[in-house]
């Protein structure tokens, strides 16, 4: 796709994403449409080696949403690549779906490892990136995170384990809109600076913003051409809610769901208000 592509891509996933959680009356709206970009150019750049008519592609590289709660714009990327019908995204959060608050490997196509607690994805990642490494593959682990899941401990270990290992396989994105649940990154406990932090650990550190489509893309190609020994790591400074001018920067986003009116000025804003568009 070229870059007009994936700015399309990128507002069809933003209308499905609050489409979806409107409808289930709950979900995570702000760190969904936070990373919707980052997605965008994963799924729709060419850059993950995926088939939807195969999931199980041997050769497939693979994708961990460490930050399980954003599993709106996970969805959306999946069923606009066609891992499932466009409109199963409605049933989100609904009895009996497949589309779970958080992402189920056991039952949806595409997802790799059932994530939601914040922290493990990372080394989740790093295991699967070692493991390749042993079979002599030459595939790429890619994993999405929350800054305000750099407050986990365990994101550190991993980050130690995988540059011990050379594992120039792992390519990891931090989201980072400076917002978590309970307010400003900085005040509930400040991650500081997240690049500087990751390369002092041993990783190539780079940073982008995080909606400039082709600046992403670009950073996620060199990241996974780069076998130099040592992981990857993508430092994305985003807007949590972009694309909607009352969700962008406002913490109590987070995990709420627009009501009927607050979607229609939503969907207007987007382009959306007198569309079909899931």
């Amino acid at each position: 796709m070229d870059l007009n592509q994936l700015q399309e891509a990128s507002r069809q996933m933003r209308i499905s994403i609050l489409r979806s959680v409107a409808e289930a009356g709950s979900g995570h709206p702000g760190g969904s449409l936070s990373c919707t970009d980052i997605l965008s150019a994963l799924y729709f750049g060419g850059v993950l080696n995926h088939d939807p008519l195969d999931p199980e592609l041997e050769s497939r590289d693979r994708f961990i949403l460490s930050k399980g709660h954003a599993a709106p714009a996970l969805y959306a990327a999946l069923a606009h690549t066609g891992y499932f019908p466009v409109e199963e995204l409605l049933t989100l959060r609904k009895l009996g779906t497949r589309l779970q608050g958080h992402p189920d490997c056991r039952l949806l196509p595409g997802v790799e490892v059932s994530t939601g607690s914040l922290g493990q994805g990372l080394s989740i990642a790093a295991g699967m990136a070692a493991g390749l490494k042993l079979d002599g593959t030459d595939q790429t682990v890619f994993t999405l995170l929350g800054d305000g899941e750099c407050q986990e401990g365990q994101v550190w270990e991993a980050a130690m384990f995988a540059a011990h290992r050379g594992l120039d396989n792992l390519v990891a994105v931090v989201d980072r809109n400076g917002l978590q649940i309970d307010g400003a990154t900085e005040d509930v406990c400040d991650p500081g600076d997240v690049a500087l932090k990751f390369s002092a650990f041993g990783w190539n550190a780079v940073e982008v913003d995080g909606h400039d489509i082709e600046a992403v893309l670009d950073a996620l190609q060199a990241a996974k051409a780069d076998r130099s020994g040592k992981p990857s790591v993508i430092v994305a400074h985003t807007v949590k809610g972009k694309g909607v001018s009352f969700m962008e920067n406002q913490a109590g986003w987070h995990g709420k769901a627009p009501n009927a009116e607050q979607l229609a000025v939503a969907l207007a804003e987007l382009g959306a208000a007198d569309s079909t568009e899931a």
